[in-house]
């Protein structure tokens, strides 16, 4: 196990290097740069050829990214040009509001399709699974933007229930339980319309593995032996069924720190996913690329954990 973790961390390297040139070189080719996305008529020649200086945009690309790889190596992702702060300093003030909305919204959406995929192979082509699977649909078909106008317009503006948008209530300075309870508030719809979006494509995934696991020999062997249903289910068959779901949750880790462009917009929400957009409207290279890696590497971590924690799950599997 030690030597494979190894080996797959170096292979991380060459990897990385691979991503780092073809980001690089896609944010390179796209016209323009952050002193033409002001759009500012008043600002002259000599001052834009001023401000490229100022921000190294005037050298050659390949100098650029080799100045950025090596400021990479040491830590340094560079200055955000339009928050005028460092790059990990703006990702630490926003990552966090998008990580709450996604841990949530994983928990709640694994726990629902899990119970619903199992009770939907179980009880096959009944009423129940013809519901789930009408839900599913509905769910997986609508898009996102819509459902969550539609839930600002019946649960803020109709009952009133929850806040419209934003992460707190402006004007009320609440601390401990009073703004938790005030930031609880204004992610239920968010967290309530992505668990909708990721809920359908989950329950469809448990549904199909556990109508191959429950046709299995050793499932009748189970039931032979007298076995109660339930210890049937969700000992022996469900603890199979999960093993390749393992795989679908090493890539969660990226999404975790990504955000929801989408979403946030709708709900006024101060994530990562919306500064990201922003920042690559206003060709602010240096925090699109650092995000970019940042991300990329969540990636490659997800993918390892997965391997390993299938190894670990399945003793049938040896990690060589």
């Amino acid at each position: 196990m030690r030597q494979y973790m190894i080996r797959r961390l170096l292979q991380i390297i060459p990897t990385l290097i691979g991503i780092s040139i073809i980001v690089f070189a896609i944010s390179a080719m796209v016209p323009g740069d952050y002193i033409t996305a002001q759009n500012n008529p008043n600002m002259s020649k000599e001052k834009a050829a001023q401000l490229r200086q100022i921000y190294g945009l005037d050298k050659p690309v390949v100098e650029r990214y080799f100045v950025w790889a090596g400021n990479m190596l040491k830590g340094n992702l560079g200055d955000s040009l339009s928050h005028k702060q460092p790059v990990t300093k703006v990702m630490n003030n926003y990552v966090w509001n998008s990580f709450i909305i996604a841990f949530c919204t994983l928990v709640l959406s694994w726990l629902i399709a899990v119970f619903a995929g199992v009770f939907s192979a179980k009880f096959q082509y009944s009423l129940f699974d013809k519901i789930v699977t009408l839900l599913i649909f509905i769910c997986m078909s609508l898009p996102s933007f819509f459902i969550g106008l539609l839930l600002i317009k019946l649960f803020a503006l109709e009952f009133k229930m929850f806040p419209v948008g934003g992460m707190t209530t402006a004007g009320i300075n609440a601390h401990g339980w009073a703004h938790i309870v005030d930031v609880a508030k204004h992610m239920f719809l968010p967290t309530l319309v992505l668990t909708m979006l990721s809920t359908g494509s989950l329950t469809r995934y448990f549904r199909t593995s556990m109508l191959e696991v429950i046709r299995q020999d050793y499932i009748r062997t189970a039931r032979a032996k007298g076995l109660k249903e339930r210890t049937v289910i969700f000992k022996h068959a469900l603890r199979n069924a999960l093993l390749p779901a393992i795989t679908l949750l090493g890539f969660e880790l990226p999404a975790l720190f990504g955000g929801a462009i989408i979403l946030e917009r709708v709900f006024v929400w101060p994530g990562i996913g919306q500064v990201y957009l922003e920042s690559i409207n206003m060709r602010d290279y240096p925090f699109m690329l650092g995000f970019t890696i940042f991300i990329a590497v969540l990636t490659l971590l997800g993918n390892l954990l997965s391997d390993v924690l299938y190894g670990v799950a399945d003793p049938r599997i040896r990690l060589k």
